[in-house]
């Protein structure tokens, strides 16, 4: 009998639980401002990823390029010969951690949590459907011989989307949040060739690819939200988002009344 009441109370809990979540997100989305903003920044600055992009490509293509690949390949194995870790493997996060991080101690960003959290989910399929593609349609052996994806290198491609996401959401608070960020993205590049995983190439184009994606995810995320969350004369909002609860998916609705 006390297990049938205590399973019935954590069932209560359960479904309390959830259905405060739920009316945290409606009251977020309903109530809170809409602070997404179109990409700021300027035309140019999307130049350098793009010239990364187009020279990880050009390596397949013009031999003094890969040539690049092959010498500074030999420097790191003489300089660093017995170099093995796993740092990059958390240090590709750690402007995700700082962001949310700075965020729980009162160092708010440029957009509200849901809205951050939707631009950077966004942002990582962005990276993961190209890092797919190129990956398998490109089929470059690792320096190590592991396999054959190492073309754009995945770690770089994750650690600098996320430091673009840290810049874009702190840069205007100050510089040095973008600079901490990249530098996180920078050693995670360096430690990939050092361990053999890539070519300087494959981490080049990895930059590019992950720089690029966040500012898609920018670029975009404000379109979605606007055909998620309309906004009527009144000033009303209607919400439409994705739900997922007991193995069921599906959408909820709400509106202001």
């Amino acid at each position: 009998m006390i297990r049938k009441i205590l399973f019935a109370l954590l069932c209560f809990a359960s479904l309390n639980a959830n259905a405060q979540l739920a009316d945290s997100l409606k009251k977020d989305l309903l109530t809170a401002p809409d602070t997404v903003k179109r990409l700021h920044s300027k035309t140019w600055t999307l130049i350098p990823p793009a010239a990364f992009i187009t020279y990880g490509a050009l390596s397949f293509a013009i031999k003094p390029v890969r040539n690049v690949d092959y010498f500074i390949h030999g420097e790191t194995n003489k300089t660093g010969p017995n170099f093995h870790t796993k740092a990059e493997s958390y240090f590709q996060f750690a402007p995700v951690a700082l962001v949310y991080g700075l965020n729980l101690v009162g160092i708010s960003g440029k957009n509200t949590f849901i809205d951050r959290t939707a631009i950077l989910a966004l942002s990582g399929g962005i990276v993961g459907t190209t890092l797919f593609i190129s990956k398998h349609s490109t089929h470059r052996l690792r320096p190590n011989g592991d396999d054959y994806y190492s073309f754009p290198s995945g770690h770089t491609a994750t650690a600098f989307a996320v430091a673009e996401f840290m810049a874009q959401e702190y840069s205007a608070k100050s510089p040095w949040y973008g600079v901490i960020g990249y530098s996180f993205a920078i050693t995670t590049g360096v430690f990939r060739m050092y361990n053999r995983d890539h070519w300087f190439s494959d981490v080049v184009a990895g930059a590019g690819v992950g720089i690029l994606s966040t500012k898609a995810a920018y670029l975009i995320y404000p379109v979605i939200r606007n055909i998620l969350t309309h906004t009527d004369k009144q000033g009303k909002k209607t919400v439409v988002m994705p739900v997922y609860q007991d193995g069921v998916a599906g959408l909820h609705f709400a509106m202001q009344l």
